[in-house]
């Protein structure tokens, strides 16, 4: 199969979207299919698991490089012809791909991984929200499918009139983040460094960005015997460290590969704070590695949260309920060894292989929905 991997967002900035798609990109390579990759072009390799990188014109945006709207996007799709467009959380570079792919015939498969409901309320976006909606049926009714992560989000599009939707959640690399990173010497000599007088560790991982809402760590000052540990960085690192200030906490900076694991392997339980997340990849990533886990009861979390069983769910905004929970959990260490094992073993049959052989699956689906002759002889007239 022959795929255009058109991506918001790519190397070298490290998120949700970028690790999704570094992932079926290298699932793609392994079983021989061919691509192309669109993205923004600050500081983007030129390859990816040998196939090429394209960038286009790019502003900043809060940190973030945007995709500009090209011609050289319609040109790079025409050129190389592919069988399905892969659409990775799409916005201008996106939806010009899938524009492009209608007027060219050529299927595409929307990844949707913003939340717009929650981002308008955080924001008091008031009217403003159903612009906002509009904009987000304006691209996804362009694609044959929207491909999306979680019940909450599958509910928020529904509500929005979006139709030609299906079910994709993430994989999680069962390998880098798994429990015996909790004996290495890495994480044991984190942990010292962490928590000297044998805390029980808190951790969270991800942007720290208002979205993320991490400043309601700040609940937990007061509790005894806990450290907070934080890896991640972000535009609100002055705002939460100031939010944070004399509590025990500390800050790891944004992390990797084995570090991001090890880190991992130094949490008894893992925080995560925000309400606007469409699937939560750091909650499978604790879970992987055997810690309970604390989340909100929003968004994606919903779905990988079994509430008593392999963590809690808090109320949003409920700062007692979030307290309450790293209490419960940090005074019955046997309750945290079973919720951590009940969560290792919820993400067992969600690896990277499945999930994107789930794709292809949806790849197909796309495809068989449009007249493969009739496609080529448009792609050969436009060229």
């Amino acid at each position: 199969m022959r795929v255009a991997v058109v991506s918001e967002s790519f190397l070298p900035t490290v998120n949700g979207v970028t690790t999704s798609v570094r992932q079926v990109l290298d699932h793609l390579q392994r079983g021989g299919h061919e691509a192309i990759v669109i993205v923004p072009s600050t500081g983007a390799p030129t390859s990816y698991a040998g196939f090429p990188v394209f960038g286009v014109p790019t502003i900043a945006y809060r940190q973030f490089p945007v995709g500009l709207p090209s011609p050289q996007v319609q040109r790079l799709i025409a050129d190389f012809a592919p069988d399905v467009i892969h659409a990775a959380s799409p916005f201008l570079l996106g939806a010009q791909a899938i524009a492009a792919g209608g007027r060219l015939g050529i299927p595409s498969v929307a990844i949707f991984q913003t939340d717009v409901a929650g981002y308008a309320r955080r924001n008091h976006l008031g009217a403003a929200t159903g612009f906002a909606w509009r904009v987000v049926r304006w691209i996804h009714e362009g694609a044959d499918l929207t491909l999306v992560p979680s019940s909450a989000s599958m509910a928020d599009l529904e509500k929005a009139g979006i139709t030609g939707l299906a079910r994709w959640g993430r994989g999680v690399d069962l390998v880098t983040y798994h429990p015996r990173n909790r004996a290495t010497p890495a994480t044991k000599a984190l942990r010292e460094q962490i928590a000297p007088r044998g805390e029980t560790v808190v951790g969270y991982v991800g942007r720290i960005a208002p979205e993320k809402q991490v400043e309601r760590l700040a609940a937990l000052r007061g509790v005894g015997g806990i450290c907070i540990a934080i890896v991640g960085d972000g535009p609100s690192v002055p705002y939460v460290r100031k939010q944070l200030a004399g509590m025990p906490v500390s800050w790891l900076g944004k992390l990797s590969g084995p570090d991001l694991a090890t880190a991992y392997g130094s949490f008894d339980m893992f925080l995560h704070t925000g309400t606007e997340e469409t699937f939560g990849q750091t909650i499978q990533e604790a879970q992987a590695t055997g810690i309970p886990v604390i989340a909100p009861r929003a968004g994606g979390p919903i779905d990988l949260v079994d509430h008593g069983r392999n963590g809690f769910l808090y109320e949003p905004g409920n700062d007692s309920q979030l307290r309450a929970s790293v209490q419960a959990l940090a005074a019955d260490g046997a309750l945290m060894s079973r919720m951590g094992e009940a969560g290792r073993r919820a993400v067992l049959p969600r690896d990277w292989e499945s999930l994107c052989d789930e794709l292809l699956g949806h790849y197909a689906h796309a495809v068989a929905g449009r007249a493969v002759p009739a496609r080529r002889s448009v792609i050969a007239n436009r060229r």
